[in-house]
C-alpha cells in the first residue's frame, strides 16, 4: 500500500464566496511545492476540544503551481467541526493533511468535454480548467463546456474567472443555471441535467465529467446513457 507524507500548510488567504462558502488558501510548510493531478483531493485532520480526531477530504479548487500554494472552496456546515474550523482559520494558522488522493481525473485522450457541477462540486473543474486553458497544447482542438447549477445568482462561484476564461478562450463555454433565479436573471434557469441534451446532441464521442450531490450526479449519468453514452465516458465524483 502506498504511504502517503502528513504534510503541514498555513492559511495565506481566505474570502467570502457567498454567505456560507469560502474559499481558502493555503501554503505548504517545509515543502518546495504539492504534486498532484487536477482533480484530486486532500484529507485534513484535525482534533476537537474533546481530543477527537477528525479527518475529512476536500477537493483541491486550484491547478497545479510551483509556489507550494493550493485552494479550498468549502461550505460551513452547521454542526460540521472541520468546515466550521477552515471557516473560522485566521491568516497564518495552520492545517494538516495528507494526500493527494483520488482518481477523479482528466483521461486521455482529451475529447471534446462538458464539465456539470453544483454548489462546491464546481471546486475540481476549477482546478482541471485553469490547467487546460493555461497551455494552448493542452487544449488546442477541443471544445469545453461548464454547466453550473446553484440556487441564485449569488452563488455562482468563481463567476467572474470563469467568465473572463470564456471571454479569451473561444472553445470554452461557461453556462450557469439558476433554479430559483430572479426575474432580473437572463441566463440559463433549472437544473444542469435539462441543458446537457442540448450540449451534447446526438454526440456520443464526448466526455462527461459530473461532480457534486449523489441526486445530481445519479440524473446526469442516467441521461447521458439514455443517449446513448458508454459508462467509460462518464467521470463522476459525489459528495455525499
Amino acid at each position: 500500500m502506498a504511504q502517503f507524507q502528513t504534510l503541514q500548510a498555513s492559511l495565506a488567504a481566505a474570502r467570502d464566496l457567498s454567505e456560507f462558502t469560502k474559499h481558502l488558501e493555503f501554503e505548504l510548510k517545509d515543502a518546495p511545492r504539492l504534486g498532484f493531478v487536477p482533480g484530486q483531493w486532500l484529507s485534513l485532520r484535525a482534533s476537537t476540544p474533546d481530543g477527537e480526531e477528525i479527518t475529512r477530504a476536500y477537493s483541491i479548487a486550484s491547478p497545479p503551481t510551483e509556489d507550494g500554494r493550493f485552494a479550498f472552496c468549502l461550505n460551513r456546515v452547521p454542526e460540521g467541526f472541520m468546515s466550521n474550523h477552515l471557516c473560522d482559520m485566521r491568516e497564518g494558522a495552520e492545517i494538516t493533511f495528507e494526500g493527494p488522493f483520488g482518481g477523479f481525473i482528466l483521461r486521455p485522450p482529451l475529447r471534446d468535454t462538458v464539465f456539470i457541477a453544483t454548489g462546491t462540486g464546481i471546486a475540481p473543474f476549477r482546478s482541471m480548467l485553469h490547467w487546460l486553458l493555461a497551455d494552448r497544447t493542452r487544449h488546442e482542438g477541443r471544445q469545453f463546456w461548464l454547466v453550473f447549477g446553484v440556487r441564485y445568482e449569488q452563488d455562482i462561484y468563481y463567476r467572474e474567472e470563469f467568465e473572463r476564461l470564456a471571454q479569451e478562450h473561444s472553445n470554452f463555454e461557461f453556462l450557469p443555471t439558476l433554479s430559483r433565479g430572479g426575474p432580473e436573471w437572463k441566463g440559463l434557469r433549472g437544473y444542469v441535467q435539462e441543458h446537457v441534451p442540448g450540449i451534447v446532441g446526438d454526440r456520443t464521442d464526448m466526455h462527461a465529467y459530473i461532480c457534486g450531490l449523489d441526486k445530481m450526479v445519479s440524473a446526469n449519468r442516467q441521461l447521458l446513457k439514455s443517449l446513448g453514452w458508454d459508462r467509460k465516458q462518464i467521470l463522476y465524483e459525489k459528495y455525499d
